[in-house]
């Protein structure tokens, strides 16, 4: 498979990852929108997150990760976003699902 996710989770590709588990791995996005930019991502490939919506206890945990990492990263009490993107409208960019964990500032209201 040519998934540059899947490559990062088999470490053909090196990131600078910031949690990982079984199901799951966390790390730093190289463009980061905010001062706290990581995605989560199942080590399981799912194009998106409705490929992956027969899963919801692996939803539920990516989630759960998702809070752990913003409280880890000490963006948790000041608020934090989480987003996925789900196809070419939704401007998904890589086609293995992903959470962005998005903190350290203030977010706007308009769409991303």
């Amino acid at each position: 498979m040519d998934c540059l996710f899947c490559k990062i989770v088999s470490g053909e590709i090196p990131s600078t990852i910031v949690y990982q588990d079984e199901d799951c791995v966390a790390f730093r996005d190289i463009n980061p929108q905010a001062p706290t930019h990581v995605l989560v991502i199942p080590r399981q490939h799912f194009a998106s997150l409705s490929e992956a919506a027969q899963n919801p206890a692996l939803l539920g945990h990516l989630l759960s990760v998702c809070a752990g990492i913003a409280k880890a990263e000490g963006i948790a009490e000041d608020g934090y976003r989480v987003v996925t993107n789900i196809g070419t409208n939704g401007a998904q960019s890589v086609k293995h699902l992903h959470f962005h964990v998005l903190g350290g500032r203030k977010m706007t209201e308009e769409m991303a």
